[in-house]
């Protein structure tokens, strides 16, 4: 396979209607590491507004089922862009997705703004560190699945477009970004469990690499001191040294699922989707609202 199979492929459809198609060949053929590290950053970076991280460490679940709470999040995000939205395991993952949403008051706004950096963290990641950016093509198919996933649970005033994505993650950024306990505490559970993924000799220098490739208002939210200006360019370069090696290799014949990735670790024994999350227990924070300016629009059985 040529080397730019997947990009001749992806631009010969229509984002309009292939959205799912295209933007599954971006996450598991063509771009599956990068993409791996830019959604992870995506939900980093939501730990750094306080009403988020602040509910994500009360529940316990970021801090003290840490790899449980990563395996969960990323098996339920992945059936839509496997399988496509009408399918029944897709179904299954988004009910989970928005049960486990509706035991909280969780704004709008907090959900759109999460939505904003699944679009916008990727594409800028591969900008910097990938072997190649997205296409016009790539990032509109990116921005309709996306779209179609805020809808099917349930958000409210999506943008259409790329610019519109971006523009709302910047200003919600300025806006909220500020120094929270919690979310410190969420975000070193987090950055501990990256750090674990990764081989024993490699471990030290771990949390310096990650805080490097932070950009300032992000460590300023978590009080996170700044690596030296070397550190910074050496990490940063090393990972566009990757990007050129990589423009060397074949196209990935094969997709790379979540479920193959060695970080996943919860489920030696395979899974269910609808056994994946968390469940309100008996006696304890339940459903204490359901907030009504995100209800989630019905999907067939």
């Amino acid at each position: 396979m040529r080397r730019d199979h997947w990009r001749r492929y992806n631009d010969a459809l229509d984002p309009a209607t292939d959205y799912v198609d295209i933007y599954a060949k971006v996450v598991a053929h063509e771009f599956p590491w990068d993409m791996n590290q830019a959604l992870g950053f995506a939900l980093f970076r939501t730990y750094a507004v306080p009403g988020i991280g602040r509910l994500l460490d009360e529940t316990g679940e970021f801090t003290a089922s840490t790899q449980k709470r990563y395996d969960d999040t990323a098996l339920l995000l992945e059936p839509p862009n496997r399988l496509g939205f009408e399918d029944p395991e897709s179904k299954a993952a988004i009910r989970r997705i928005n049960a486990m949403h509706r035991a909280y008051d969780i704004p709008n706004h907090e959900f759109r703004y999460v939505l904003s950096t699944f679009v916008v963290v990727p594409k800028r990641w591969l900008d910097d560190f990938g072997k190649r950016p997205l296409t016009p093509i790539e990032l509109e198919a990116s921005v309709q699945y996306y779209r179609t996933l805020g809808r099917h649970m349930g958000i409210q005033d999506i943008p259409e477009t790329y610019a519109g994505f971006e523009e709302l993650m910047d200003s919600y950024e300025a806006e909220h970004f500020a120094y929270d306990e919690g979310g410190r505490r969420v975000a070193d559970a987090t950055l501990a469990l990256m750090v674990g993924f990764q081989p024993r000799i490699a471990r030290p220098v771990m949390g310096v690499f990650s805080r490097s490739l932070m950009d300032p208002p992000l460590r300023a939210a978590f009080r996170y001191a700044t690596p030296p200006a070397w550190v910074i360019a050496a990490s940063r370069g090393a990972l566009k040294a990757r990007a050129l090696l990589l423009r060397a290799f074949p196209a990935r014949k094969e997709p790379k699922l979540v479920e193959d990735l060695p970080q996943i670790r919860s489920y030696p024994d395979g899974y269910r989707v609808e056994e994946l999350g968390t469940f309100p227990v008996p006696g304890q924070r339940g459903c204490p609202v359901r907030h009504g300016d995100a209800t989630a629009e019905p999907l067939s059985s």
